[in-house]
Formats: C-alpha cells, sequence, structure tokens
C-alpha cells in the first residue's frame, strides 16, 4: 500500500491535509517535523507534504527538518510555510513582507506542465501568510503567481520538490483536490490503493494481532465512534468482546433506554448496562473547572471498567471509540501543535490503568468514521445522529453539575432537537445542542418579576469537526425553540443563539 507521510509545522491545517489525501486514495500519516531521518525511512514513505505553520523560519526556536530530509530522493510538496522551508534550506531567500497576504488570491498560471497540470488561470486559492519567498532557490523555476506572491507556486522537476504558498487543502482553493491530485500521482507516480474496505481488512489483523486470546472490554458511549469500534474489534475476536454501556446520569432524555435496546437487537452485541448515575453526579459536585469534569468523568469511567472486568472474569484490554480531532484537541502529540481541551478518553486516564488500549479509530477523521458505520452495515439514522460528547451533558453545563441543572439542560437539549427536526434543517446540521450557563437574569413572567437561569443555543455546520460555521438558523426557529424552552422548562426565563465559528471557538462550550 502507498503511504505518504505529513510532516507537521503547526499548521491548524495538518489535519486536513492527511484527510485530502485520504479522500484522494492514498494512505496518509502525520509525523512531527522533529521525526529523524531514520525513521521517516523506517516508515518507508513515497512521498512527504510539508504542512504549514505560523512560524518565520528564521524566528529563534522555528520548527525546521534536517536539511538531508531533501536529500532522500523523495518527491516533497512544502505548503505555505512548508515551501518556505524548502526554499530557505535550498538555497532560495525568505523575508517578512510589509504587507501580509490574508484571504483569498487569484493564482496566475504560468506552466501547467506539472503541480499546475489542467489548472484554470486566476481561479481562487487561500493565502495565510506573512513571510514571502523573494529568491528562488537554484534549479527551480516559478510556474504560478498571485498579485502580491511571485513564487506562488514553485518547482523543481529534477530534485522532485514542489512548493506553494497557497493552502490547497482548504476548500476555499477551487482547485486544491486537482493541484494535490497532481503532486501524489502525476509527480509521485503514487496509485489510489487506499480504501475504507482495506482500512477494515487492515484494522481487522492489527487488533487479532494485538488481543490474541484475550479478551476486550469495549466503553460504549453511545455515539457513532464507539459503536464503530466495538464493530470492528466484533469482526475481529467475536464473543470475547464485551461492551459495556454506563449510564453516567450524563446522557440525553430517554437516551440509555433506547440505545441499550439498538446495541441488543439490531448490532447483535455483547452489552452489559451499568447504572452509575449517581456515582458520576456525587464524583462532580462542587466542580466547575472543564478539565476536572472531564478528567473526573475519565477517570471514573476507568474505575467502572476495572469494577466490571472484575466481575465478568477478567479482561486485559479496554477499547475506546477515540478518534483523531479527539487526539489532537487533547495535546501535541504530532507536531508543535497547542493543546485545545483534553478529551476525557485521551487526557483523562489514570496513570495506573490497567489495562491496554485498543483504539481503532484513533486515526480516522469523523466522516471517515461515519462512512465507514455504513460500510459495517449501520443504519443511515444512527450514522447521522449528531455528535454527542464524551463527558455528556457535563460539558453543557458551565458551572457544577448538580440534578437541577441536568434537568434544565437535558429538557431543553431535547427541545432543540424536536424542533430542528420540525423545521428540517436537523440533517444539515453536524451539532444541535442546549446549554445552561451559570448567570441568572431578570425576567417578567405572568406579570411577576422572575430571576432565572439563561440557556444559549448551538447550531453548526461542519465536515469534519476541525472546523465549522454557525448556522443562520431562521428567526422563526430560533423563536419556536426560544419560546418552548422558557414555557416548558422550569428555572429558565432566557434564551440565546450563540454565533461564534470555530475557530476561535470551540463548538462545545466546554
Amino acid at each position: 500500500m502507498n503511504k505518504i507521510l505529513i510532516v507537521d509545522f503547526g499548521s491548524q491545517y495538518t489535519q486536513l491535509i492527511a484527510r485530502k489525501v485520504r479522500e484522494l486514495g492514498v494512505y496518509s500519516e502525520i509525523v512531527p517535523f522533529s521525526t529523524s531521518l531514520a525513521d521517516i525511512k523506517r516508515r518507508a514513505p513515497r512521498a512527504l507534504i510539508l504542512s504549514g505553520g505560523p512560524q518565520s523560519v528564521y524566528a529563534q526556536g522555528a520548527p525546521l527538518p534536517a536539511p538531508a530530509l531533501f536529500d532522500l530522493g523523495l518527491p516533497v510538496l512544502g505548503i505555505c510555510y512548508g515551501q518556505q522551508i524548502a526554499a530557505h534550506l535550498l538555497g532560495g531567500k525568505v523575508t517578512p513582507h510589509a504587507r501580509r497576504e490574508y484571504g483569498f488570491a487569484a493564482l496566475k498560471v504560468r506552466d501547467r506542465s506539472g503541480l499546475l497540470a489542467g489548472v484554470r488561470d486566476l481561479r481562487q486559492v487561500w493565502m495565510s501568510h506573512g513571510d514571502r519567498l523573494d529568491k528562488i532557490p537554484p534549479g527551480f523555476r516559478i510556474t504560478g503567481a498571485t498579485a502580491n506572491t511571485k513564487a506562488a507556486v514553485i518547482e523543481n522537476a529534477d530534485r522532485r520538490v514542489y512548493g506553494v504558498q497557497f493552502h490547497p487543502e482548504v476548500v476555499h482553493t477551487r482547485e486544491g483536490r486537482r493541484i494535490l491530485g497532481n503532486f501524489l500521482f502525476r509527480l509521485a507516480g503514487l496509485a489510489p490503493d487506499w480504501s475504507l474496505g482495506s482500512f477494515v481488512d487492515r484494522k481487522v489483523a492489527e487488533i487479532r494481532a494485538q488481543v490474541g486470546r484475550g479478551r476486550v472490554l469495549c466503553g460504549l458511549s453511545g455515539g457513532v465512534d464507539s459503536a464503530v469500534a466495538a464493530l470492528l474489534i466484533h469482526q475481529a475476536i467475536g464473543r470475547r468482546l464485551t461492551c459495556v454501556f454506563v449510564d453516567n446520569g450524563l446522557l440525553r432524555q430517554g437516551q440509555y433506554g433506547e440505545l441499550m435496546d439498538r446495541f441488543r437487537r439490531t448490532l447483535s452485541l455483547n452489552v452489559v448496562g451499568v447504572d452509575a448515575a449517581a456515582e458520576f453526579v456525587r464524583a462532580l459536585r462542587g466542580v466547575t473547572a472543564p478539565e476536572r469534569k472531564r478528567k473526573i468523568i475519565g477517570r471514573l469511567f476507568v474505575e467502572i471498567f476495572d469494577r466490571e472486568a472484575r466481575r465478568l472474569g477478567g479482561a486485559k484490554f479496554l477499547a475506546q471509540g477515540t478518534i483523531y480531532p479527539d487526539v489532537i484537541e487533547s495535546r501535541p502529540v504530532r507536531g508543535p501543535s497547542q493543546t485545545i481541551k483534553s478529551h476525557h478518553n485521551v487526557g483523562g486516564l489514570p496513570k495506573g490503568l490497567a489495562f491496554d488500549l485498543v483504539e481503532p479509530l484513533r486515526e480516522l477523521f469523523k466522516d471517515e468514521v461515519r462512512a465507514l458505520a455504513l460500510e459495517l452495515g449501520l443504519d443511515r439514522e444512527f450514522v447521522s445522529q449528531h455528535p454527542f460528547p464524551g463527558p455528556g451533558l457535563a460539558v453543557r453545563i458551565v458551572g457544577e453539575v448538580n440534578g437541577e441543572s441536568l434537568a434544565i439542560v437535558r429538557a431543553a437539549d431535547a427541545i432543540v432537537l424536536e424542533e430542528t427536526h420540525r423545521a428540517g434543517v436537523h440533517r444539515k446540521l453536524w451539532q444541535a445542542f442546549a446549554v445552561l450557563l451559570p448567570v441568572k437574569s431578570v425576567g417578567v413572567m405572568g406579570d411577576c418579576r422572575t430571576y432565572q437561569r439563561a440557556v444559549a443555543v448551538r447550531m453548526v455546520t461542519s465536515v469534519d469537526g476541525m472546523t465549522a460555521a454557525w448556522f443562520p438558523a431562521s428567526a422563526a426557529l430560533l423563536a419556536g425553540i426560544a419560546s418552548r424552552i422558557v414555557n416548558e422548562v422550569r428555572g429558565v426565563n432566557r434564551v440565546v443563539y450563540d454565533i461564534t465559528s470555530k475557530p476561535p471557538g470551540t463548538i462545545e462550550w466546554e
């Protein structure tokens, strides 16, 4: 199977590059810029892509690879900062520029024999840079330019090193997919031999090799990720998988009973139900910091799994539905990217964990997991459900989690979902939910003064959860949601709508 490595220099788009390459049928892995040349050779990639990044190549401590990276004989594509790295290390000159370039630009094509084959003139590209390439390295030629960037595309066919100052991986670059495809297939000579079908075969074999004759406990959250992980493991080891579905008291209205029925009847999984609602709420008493909530929930989940493992006869392995965005947002395991927030199934596990982890979806994006779910036979209604956070409603209560707050946010959340379904927009949304805020406001209800809680409504669209746009909901939909929440949810007298995209915000409030 063909494989390329994406060398991460801290770009917010590094993971998007990986996803776009996989969409084109080539398997990709992300490695930090500090990866040794020996390790790169050991991984045996067929090509390299250097990501963008926020630094200047001349800045103190700027992430730079070993210059010998370009002597490995591999095709290399540098994107934005990655292009500047290639130019800087191969004899070009990169300089700061007074006029930074962020946003749309029109690409003037000078040569279509290589990277820009089939790309139409003056097509829109997305720029995000301050420095620019003023002198190209020896042996390179400029094949594309914009009004503000003379060397927008550079190529050296002899060395098989290519660079673009813009971001072909983002949707704003109109022919970015074609440019990436030209690099992979036309210039690097790869074949599109990776698919989710091949992923299933490879992953099932890996699970069998890892687990051997052992037993696996799989924590089901009720979402698509953990269900797909369970189905993959079930395919690999059959009845030696026991799924544990914990009612942590932080689920949506009616969710526990509905999901237990689905897991057992529809998916034919061996599922043990655990009622731990009071235990979780008690552990969260007095806790307001989001990170502490996540870590407490993660720790308690593992304690319960440990307890169930002993009760069920012991299991050496714990399976989780961890996906790639969870890993990226929780800690900078790949490159110089910053931690955004820890996910309970990544950063919340205690050091004394008694299990070996099985995480078959750890390298997949959300849209890939959904496509895999359909391939494994899950019904479309279940697959298209909105993501629900592992810590559940605990991270949709800003402040302390208690019985009263849970009742409020659970009822408000049910109204949001009902109204988005009724309005016919639910499937257009990545997520829609309610958040209980730690503030009270004055209101008037039935000619009486009230001083009650406020609820924020959140609706966003997204492809993979890495970025998201707030949804321009109609006034009628928002009015209907607000009216129902204020009238039906005891303790709430104000509803607000969150119009923050990601970035700068995250999708969840905590």
